[in-house]
Order: structure tokens, then C-alpha cells, then sequence
């Protein structure tokens, strides 16, 4: 739904939907392939409490794609308030239930927070 809202912001008189979702398809699959690299392994092991993380499994990478290209979807079908709805929700249902969610993993990959380390562990 965050590649429907940048790419619909920033390209929409110069993409159709249809290469607006090739397009955040293509970001998400150059994500997964990045997320696999021994240096972003050797950072999640160091920033988070994922000491074990081997990286992601081929299913669960094309799991993501797939809510990628899901969430373009919804996002261009429902509306904005229904999406932000969505994300916020999704997030502090994730946060709730398994201390962990897209908002936790970015900022513990860019800039490490000890408390949250601590939090997540337990």
C-alpha cells in the first residue's frame, strides 16, 4: 500500500496504474534479493534480537511479493482512509501480538534502539 501511495504521488501523469504495479512489483522483488545479501543478514543479526536469522526462505519472499502486489491492489481499489486504516492496524496488531512489524524492522535496521532490543526479547 506505501509503493501504491509513492509511486501514485510521484508518477501518476507519467505511469498507468498497470507500470505503477510492475513497478512496486520490481522494487519489493529487489528488496527480497537485497534482504538476502550476507550484509544485510550480518545487520539484522547485530541490530535486532534475530541472532538466528539465516535469511528469508524462498516461500516467505514470495509471500511478500505477493502482499506487495496484493496491496497495491487493495490500495488502488479502497479508499485512502480504508488503506491508512489498514496499515495502522496491521501494525499495532503486530506490535501487540509478536513485538515485532514493518515499522520495528526498518528502525532497528537503520538506527538501532537498545530499549526496543531489550522489549523484543522479552
Amino acid at each position: 500500500m506505501v509503493f501504491y501511495f509513492f509511486l501514485w504521488f510521484f508518477f501518476r501523469e507519467k505511469l498507468s496504474p498497470g507500470a505503477r504495479l510492475a513497478l512496486a512489483v520490481g522494487i519489493e522483488c529487489a528488496w527480497e534479493i537485497i534482504e538476502n545479501t550476507d550484509f544485510v543478514i550480518q545487520r539484522y543479526r547485530e541490530a535486532t534480537i534475530s541472532l538466528d536469522y539465516y535469511g528469508d526462505s524462498v516461500l516467505n519472499s514470495l509471500g511478500d511479493i505477493l502482499a506487495c502486489f496484493l496491496g497495491f491492489i487493495a490500495a488502488r481499489k479502497f479508499p485512502v482512509w480504508a488503506s491508512i486504516a489498514f496499515i495502522i492496524l496491521s501494525e499495532l496488531a503486530l506490535l501487540f501480538f509478536i513485538k515485532d512489524n514493518l515499522t520495528l524492522n526498518i528502525i532497528m535496521l537503520l538506527y538501532p534502539i537498545e530499549a526496543v532490543k531489550v522489549w523484543q526479547a522479552g
